[in-house]
């Protein structure tokens, strides 16, 4: 009956939906998104809105789906950024595991940027102004309604898909890669022995982590003299990894053509091997690193690429750096200072030594030292240590009066400067400002006559170029009465094409563009950022 009814209670009826606070993460990500720092997934977000704004009639049902839509927010969150897949992350999580405190709060810490927590607090102070005129979730909505038209789930900051750059497309740069790695896998360069009159002389490979061109630039340290004191440097040298291991590998395998990194963990053929190779042609090798060798199983990979030898010593060296995961980094000069003293001692007329330093990566601190600058911040005065050092060991062997080849080769770059899609220091994508590295040759000795001065190659090469010198060098030692041409040397240079790797994705410079496809399932993107 009428007079019976009663209005439903309040307890019963559910609010009306609204996204509340949580209409501030959706507009945080609208500011990081316009500025390029983040992607936005417009379907996954409106769908994750759509679940915030289901009618709950108790306040502890709210309070419980809010609990829960924090990690998801996170999670949300994580996807949209520019960091690699969460599956990559978990692989290298055994990595991780063996960071320091003290490093691993550093990297936390390249996340935050000051200008953008201003503008997030400026965003956060206009939004409670506001909120209380204006249906703020009504136009967070329809903003994501808006750009679902719109959305390229494949988006990379600075980027535009190869079909619609005005450049190839997307099939034709397959095809690019595939013939690359055709062609590379049919070049090749054979070492002969030496004649037996000719003057013996001894290679010293410097294996340098985290060095590349764009580093040295964003130091100042691009006209650091050790430059002009090399007879020849590589301008456009590309180490096609950004990662230790697959350098390492692709170095060691350097009288071969550049494989894809897919097949890096496989056997190589013989002959594509560097060291046994220069066995094979008279030199007797050697090893030495600055650090134990034990971080991501470095000296497996190094056992592998067919070196023998028994590391250096390092007993009674000073170690005036710790690592990222708080182990001894020993002094560059005086690590090749104790291999020029075991050298006197060594029968062989010839020896190869190949030397690996970290003294420049990631992570890197002084010894004992309390809390302060970060990495990235010392990277500078770590730099310029090691080119003293580097600068003052040729000095070293010059008085010594020994004949040395000594050659430069950085692994990969560190990445001082990132780009909009990679913060400071990180390296899953191989761009040109990270592989394309320094590369010097020294000639030292007392009785080398040089002839036609040094020289300068801005041709795009790789380590194909560096097997070519090295075999001419062997043909015609530059020790000899006719003088060292650092021309006649670098003549035939082979040209290397711009293809660098990791096992995720792959980045290739087609006419003077770069494009990038980031996995084996995208399409390529025309990577901007590359042409700095």
């Amino acid at each position: 009956m009428e007079g019976n009814s009663r209005p439903p209670s309040a307890s019963s009826t559910p609010p009306a939906p609204r996204l509340g606070a949580w209409n501030f993460y959706f507009l945080a990500k609208f500011l990081l998104f316009w500025r390029e720092l983040i992607g936005l997934h417009p379907l996954e977000n409106l769908a994750f809105a759509a679940l915030l704004l289901i009618p709950l009639r108790s306040a502890g049902q709210r309070l419980l789906r809010n609990v829960l839509a924090v990690p998801a927010a996170v999670t949300l969150l994580y996807y949209d950024s520019w960091l690699p897949p969460a599956a990559r992350l978990f692989s290298q999580a055994h990595l991780l595991s063996h960071f320091s405190p003290a490093y691993l709060f550093e990297l936390a810490g390249r996340f935050v940027s000051w200008p953008v927590v201003a503008a997030l607090i400026v965003l956060g102070v206009s939004y409670a102004a506001v909120a209380r005129y204006l249906r703020v979730g009504v136009l967070v909505i329809g903003a994501l309604v808006a750009m679902l038209p719109f959305h390229d789930p494949e988006r990379i900051p600075g980027t535009v898909s190869a079909s619609a750059s005005g450049g190839p497309n997307a099939a034709n740069l397959d095809m690019v890669l595939q013939a690359f790695h055709a062609n590379e896998s049919r070049r090749g360069i054979t070492f002969i022995k030496p004649d037996a009159a000719a003057p013996p002389f001894d290679l010293l490979f410097i294996h340098a982590c985290s060095l590349s061109w764009d580093d040295l630039e964003a130091v100042g340290m691009d006209k650091h003299p050790l430059w002009q004191n090399f007879d020849i440097v590589l301008r456009r040298f590309n180490s096609a990894a950004s990662y230790s291991g697959p350098a390492a590998i692709r170095f060691l395998r350097a009288t071969c053509g550049q494989q894809a990194h897919s097949q890096l963990y496989s056997p190589a053929p013989e002959n594509c091997y560097l060291m046994p190779s220069l066995e094979q042609a008279g030199f007797e090798t050697s090893l030495a690193f600055n650090h134990d060798g034990h971080f991501d199983d470095f000296l497996s990979f190094v056992r592998q690429q067919g070196i023998t030898a028994v590391p250096l010593p390092l007993a009674g060296i000073a170690a005036p750096l710790r690592a990222f995961d708080d182990s001894a980094i020993h002094d560059d000069l005086a690590v090749l200072s104790r291999w020029l003293e075991l050298r006197r001692t060594m029968p062989a007329p010839r020896v190869a030594a190949y030397y690996n330093t970290v003294s420049l990566h990631d992570g890197n601190r002084p010894q004992g030292s309390p809390p302060g600058p970060g990495s990235l911040d010392t990277y500078k005065t770590r730099l310029l240590k090691f080119l003293d050092d580097i600068d003052g060991f040729i000095g070293q062997v010059e008085r010594a009066g020994r004949r040395v080849v000594i050659v430069l080769v950085p692994e990969h770059g560190a990445a001082i400067r990132g780009d909009k899609m990679q913060i400071a220091g990180l390296r899953e994508i191989a761009t040109p400002a990270i592989t394309q590295v320094p590369v010097g040759i020294r000639v030292v000795g007392p009785e080398v006559r040089r002839t036609g001065g040094r020289l300068d190659i801005t041709d795009s090469v790789s380590y194909l170029a560096l097997s070519h010198i090295v075999a001419r060098m062997l043909e015609k030692p530059p020790y000899g009465a006719d003088g060292f041409s650092p021309k006649d040397v670098a003549a035939g240079l082979p040209i290397t094409e711009f293809v660098a790797e990791n096992n995720q994705s792959v980045m290739l410079r087609h006419g003077d563009r770069y494009f990038l496809r980031p996995d084996d399932k995208a399409g390529w993107k025309e990577y901007a950022a590359a042409a700095r």
